[in-house]
């Protein structure tokens, strides 16, 4: 258990850090041997043997892989470290991208092996969007293959990121045998089978020119963006430690250098130097600006970590307990939070009472009084609040910028083969949406199927597995479906006229819409703009305007689909004093959207993946004979050792199955990451195919 003086450690003396990574780089591998040093766990967990304390879930376990970002506390030297292991897989990017949105800062974990992977430029994108400082861990330095100098080479090709070494190894391979600290000039040796134990020598002779030049190149480095290590340097001063630490913290924690260090984190080599950076390098809430919000009425607002302050927290993550029902995971920001207080939901606006506050250690829960800025807490009692809701004190309401999720790009239909388990089913898969928001759930109106729609075929089988194990719904699953969209590739201008005249009071409403096709990439898939002027449509019917054209756009003109990449542009309507309503202007709106299809062109989309494929030399003519068949993109092929690295985009429909395949045309010996890229037009034989099947 904690001890509760733990809660009162100094504001400057806590991190919020993530460990982010492509699959496989030994994120896992790493937070676990960071809970074994700090005292949190006493035995080494392996994500092999299923024993990882962060991989607590049955399925994470049996694959070997992360799938639900796991929060812990544990402490290094006076401070507390509140960790989240984040998964590497794809199809779970949505647990990183909350978990960066929560966090101070963040350890970015690379095989050596390997530099910069697919996922790796998948999170540092979204760490960059949230401006999240970061350490680079260069791990597996012991594997066949490691290259220290390559791996922080493709950080400056692909990330386009400034690297720093600050640490640089003994060997590599078969004979790493430690680390050399470029700030103190000594080489770390790790004495004890387990690696707590290590000592500090004198860097081997054939190594101190080396040592020198790249300690040349760290100062340097730090030069060309600090003035007061530039005057140092050109004074040709011996720089003391300190300032060179301070240095680096100031240009770390602005995003102007990624310190980079090294290890070899299933050997037990490189935490505890890792553990002091993270200490000595990545902020505590006090060292970064000010969180912005805006008030209910769209005044800009800071919010500054002290517990004088309103209460302000954001909910980031939404977990299903057995044992003590749904979990909302905070990030506290401002004031105070107690146990059985009540906060205001000001995103939904709703007061709720928090029952229980808890620290979590994977799914393990110590409970506590009361939560201050920078905790990340989970709550137990919060009914209606859901990802991304901002609570804060009734009095000084404030809304935090919300989540956006990616759209999901492949579906499953899911039965319940009784009436007994379909009621069963639905609470089920009510709660997994709730927990997870890039799960969308609907309902096939012809055959009544409950339809889950998702991130990957990996996704969709983590939740059908979890449904017929956690809740002990016994499923019938279909086979999977692309999700496809719809778009419009010609501008219109349309009218929409709902009247009714009945008996009592009749329905009035008018609208005349242009719609005009955007970019439909990420985040962009709709926009309304209120062009009324002079008051010809009063502006209580104007969301309902909005709101009708939405609802419009769920079903597609050309094969039912979703729509993606519409403006809206509302530009003339008149109303009726007495028959107008917002029911009124909604249909109004909606049969505008429908008269517009008819000349705007709408075309159908599918989702297109990125792939990377592994292999080596001897398969590669197999595997891009296959993937040509399977109409993808070749755009590069490189090669690293005695492998060829393909590059490449496939349609998603293509690859159903397609691991399977690959493991057949390489004998198991090829692998393949693959994440979605954009939408595109489908050919036409492909579009008769489709709409014969709708």
């Amino acid at each position: 258990m904690l001890e509760v003086q733990a809660l009162y450690v100094p504001l400057e003396k806590l991190r919020n850090i993530g460990i982010m990574a492509h699959i496989d780089a030994g994120k896992t591998t790493t937070s676990e041997r960071i809970l074994y040093y700090t005292g949190r766990k006493h035995m080494l967990g392996s994500v092999d043997e299923g024993t990882a304390t962060l991989d607590w879930m049955e399925q994470e376990k049996e694959r070997g892989i992360t799938i639900q970002a796991a929060a812990t506390t544990c402490f290094w030297k006076g401070h507390r470290i509140n960790l989240i292991d984040t998964p590497g897989h794809v199809d779970f990017t949505i647990e990183v991208e909350r978990s960066l949105m929560v966090l101070d800062g963040a350890i970015a974990v690379f095989d050596a092996t390997a530099g910069v992977e697919p996922q790796s430029e998948t999170v540092w994108r979204q760490a960059n969007k949230y401006g999240v400082p970061r350490l680079a861990f260069m791990n597996k330095m012991d594997k066949t293959g490691a290259d220290f100098d390559m791996a922080i080479k493709t950080m400056i090709d692909k990330l386009h990121a400034k690297p720093v070494a600050i640490q640089m190894p003994i060997g590599s391979e078969k004979d790493f045998a430690g680390v050399i600290d470029l700030l103190k000039m000594k080489a770390i040796y790790w004495i004890s089978e387990d690696g707590s134990q290590y000592v500090e020598e004198e860097i081997p002779a054939h190594l101190v020119s080396e040592a020198e030049d790249r300690r040349e190149e760290l100062i340097s480095a730090l030069a060309e963006e600090d003035e007061e290590i530039l005057n140092l340097y050109l004074e040709d001063e011996d720089i003391p430690i300190e300032k060179l630490k301070a240095a680096i913290r100031r240009l770390t924690i602005e995003n102007k250098i990624v310190p980079v260090l090294c290890g070899a984190a299933a050997r037990n080599r490189g935490i505890q130097p890792l553990l002091d950076a993270v200490i000595d390098y990545l902020p505590s809430p006090l060292d970064l600006p000010p969180l912005r919000a805006q008030t209910p009425d769209g005044e800009a607002v800071e919010i500054v970590p002290s517990e004088e302050a309103g209460f302000t927290a954001l909910a980031f993550k939404i977990q299903v307990d057995p044992y003590v029902g749904k979990l909302t995971y905070l990030r506290v920001y401002s004031g105070r939070l107690n146990k059985g207080s009540y906060v205001y939901n000001s995103t939904k606006n709703i007061k709720e009472r928090v029952a229980r506050l808890m620290f979590m250690h994977a799914d393990k829960r110590e409970e506590v009084e009361f939560a201050r800025p920078g905790d990340i807490v989970a709550v137990v009692g919060l009914k209606n609040t859901t990802t991304g809701d901002t609570l804060c004190d009734e009095n000084r309401p404030v809304l935090i910028e919300r989540f956006n999720f990616p759209e999901p790009v492949i579906s499953v239909a899911i039965e319940a083969p009784t009436k007994e388990e379909e009621e069963k089913m639905v609470r089920a898969v009510t709660a997994l949406s709730e927990e997870d928001p890039t799960l969308k759930v609907g309902v096939d109106k012809e055959t009544g199927q409950i339809i889950l729609s998702g991130m990957g075929e990996l996704h969709l089988e983590i939740v059908t597995d979890r449904l017929k194990r956690e809740f002990n719904v016994n499923v019938r699953v279909g086979r999977p479906q692309v999700s496809y969209r719809e778009t419009i590739t010609k501008a219109a201008v349309a009218e929409g006229k709902y009247i009714r005249q009945t008996g009592g009071r009749g329905q009035y409403g008018h609208v005349v819409v242009r719609f005009e096709p955007i970019p439909y990439e990420k985040g962009k898939h709709f926009e309304f703009v209120n062009n009324i002027v002079g008051g010809t449509i009063p502006k209580e019917y104007i969301p309902a305007i909005e709101q009708g054209i939405r609802e419009a756009m769920e079903t597609g003109y050309v094969a039912g689909y979703p729509m993606i990449g519409v403006r809206a542009v509302l530009v003339d309507g008149s109303y009726h004093e007495v028959d107008s309503s917002e029911i009124a202007f909604k249909i109004a709106a909606s049969l505008a959207f429908k008269n517009a299809m008819k000349e705007c062109e709408p075309v159908l989309l599918e989702p297109v993946m990125k792939l990377e494929i592994v292999t080596p030399e001897e398969y590669l003519g197999s595997i891009i004979a296959d993937l040509s068949s399977r109409r993808a993109n070749i755009q590069g092929l490189e090669t690293k050792g005695n492998t060829k690295i393909i590059r490449a985009t496939a349609p998603m429909s293509e690859l159903f199955g397609y691991a399977t395949v690959l493991r057949s045309l390489s004998q198991g010996r090829a692998a393949y990451t693959a994440q979605f890229s954009h939408y595109q037009e489908i050919p036409d034989r492909i579009l008769e195919r489709i709409l014969k099947a709708v």
